[in-house]
């Protein structure tokens, strides 16, 4: 009986790793939510992209910055990629494929070295920028510090001058 028990939750916990994100499977891509970053606008987007690890600050040299509009398909995709947080670790970051539709209604840019980075002619309207900065921790064998992070940004309407974000995962 015991044995019995023991599979039947093994199996129920098993299952339900395998169920894919109701959040992913209830939001459909649809481009006319996105289409307005593709629309010439009169802002720009700056920062910078870094985190800290014991005190020591990591930029993200080199790493791609993603814009990509707040369409209900992207909000979806964050909720289901980070929960509650705005970091997720990089040895939890799940692992999922966005509609190739979705991934070319954004914009991408690498950061310089001190992780800075900027998008031009950006459309008002409500955005996402991601990114990530993944390292080796020092005496580590297989382990991986760093993650993804995003923060939120919006270009109000009329905006001309530059929208500022620092991107720290916090």
């Amino acid at each position: 009986m015991r044995r019995a028990l023991a599979c039947v939750f093994v199996s129920a916990l098993l299952a339900g790793c395998n169920q894919s994100s109701p959040h992913l499977d209830s939001a459909a891509f649809n481009p006319a939510e996105a289409a307005f970053i593709r629309v010439p606008g009169t802002a720009s987007i700056a920062g910078q992209a870094f985190l800290t690890d014991a005190g020591e600050t990591r930029y993200a040299a080199g790493e791609v910055v993603r814009l990509i509009p707040a369409s209900s398909y992207a909000q979806a995709r964050i909720a289901h990629f980070y929960g509650a947080s705005k970091f997720v670790a990089a040895d939890a970051m799940p692992k999922s494929t966005p509609d190739p539709e979705y991934v070319a209604y954004t914009r991408a840019t690498k950061a310089g070295a001190e992780g800075r980075f900027s998008f031009d002619h950006v459309a008002p309207g409500r955005y996402f920028l991601t990114t990530q900065i993944i390292w080796k921790p020092k005496g580590a064998a297989q382990s991986q510090g760093g993650g993804a992070f995003y923060q939120a940004v919006t270009v109000p309407a009329g905006e001309a001058g530059v929208v500022n974000v620092s991107l720290t995962g916090n």
